[in-house]
């Protein structure tokens, strides 16, 4: 009789587009899923996968079997799901990416007081400014902010990301503290690299922004605005601290200042969000919320 755990690794290596990517989400051995899914095409009699060097595509067969199997798996897990516990015990390996300065900022305070109140379960956060695959690479929750690109994934908004003009007060009291958008035409911007123009109000109002100094990371901005070097836009979740201990001070051109860059919680695309990933992620939304209201 064909297994349930046997279909999966079946879907699962369908949705990663390999064996290996498949055993790292479903977290059993190369091998094991090998083994598993050449049982299962023995036990239809059919020939499922074409595996090549260059990766892994359907036979008709496969085609042909793959609906009624993410129909039985999926099944079979919003089963669980429903009947689960409404607050679960947490427990396992929870595997979450996201950028450098808001896992160091956001993320890791947020986590320690989560995992105070789940102490069965473990997570592993990988910090790089980069986008990850997380499909291939076995991870179970993205934190992203801005726009997204990867169709294969399903994207939660879980909190606004309203952002400001920041500057050292050193700077402001020798530059002055503009009060209009037009004044930052004489002041020092701290500016991403090729970035000529930040945009202001409904209409998206065009200032042309300059200095001496720009960079590729948000974080050197944020550094050179603390270091009076200029202004810089930033997040408030990444300037609040700066803010509160006086490094920092709010300029008060913020409405409708450029385009807001949402904060998403990414998964792998499916209709069964495991419990822990599931619990995370709305955790974490009404941190946001209550820590960051507008």
């Amino acid at each position: 009789m064909m297994s349930l755990a046997d279909l999966a690794i079946f879907v699962e290596t369908v949705n990663v587009g390999s064996l290996a990517g498949a055993a790292r989400r479903l977290k059993i051995p190369a091998m094991t899923a090998s083994r598993r899914l050449a049982a299962l095409e023995a036990e239809l009699g059919v020939r499922l996968l074409h595996r090549t060097t260059r990766g892994l595509s359907l036979t008709g067969d496969g085609e042909t079997l793959l609906p009624y199997a993410q129909g039985l798996v999926e099944g079979e897990q919003a089963l669980r799901q429903a009947l689960a516990p409404s607050t679960p015990s947490l427990s396992g390996l929870l595997r979450i990416t996201a950028s450098v300065p808001f896992g160091r900022k956001i993320l890791t305070p947020f986590i320690g007081a989560f995992l105070q109140q789940h102490p069965d379960l473990r997570i592993d956060l990988q910090l790089q400014d980069g986008v990850v695959d997380i499909v291939n690479q076995g991870i179970d929750c993205a934190i992203r902010i801005g726009v997204l690109e990867d169709s294969r994934l399903i994207a939660q908004a879980i909190s606004g990301n309203p952002r400001g003009l920041y500057a050292a007060p050193a700077y402001l009291d020798r530059m002055g503290r503009p009060q209009a958008i037009e004044e930052l035409a004489s002041h020092a911007c701290l500016v991403r690299s090729g970035t000529t123009h930040w945009c202001f109000g409904p209409n998206s109002q065009r200032q042309r922004v300059r200095g001496v100094f720009s960079a590729n990371s948000v974080e050197a901005l944020h550094q050179a605005a603390i270091h009076a070097m200029g202004i810089a836009l930033l997040s408030d979740w990444d300037a609040s601290d700066d803010v509160a201990a006086g490094l920092l001070e709010p300029l008060p051109m913020r409405e409708g200042l450029a385009e807001p860059l949402q904060i998403w919680a990414i998964y792998p695309t499916t209709r069964f969000v495991p419990p822990k990933v599931r619990h995370f992620i709305a955790a974490l939304k009404s941190h946001l919320i209550a820590r960051f209201p507008r």
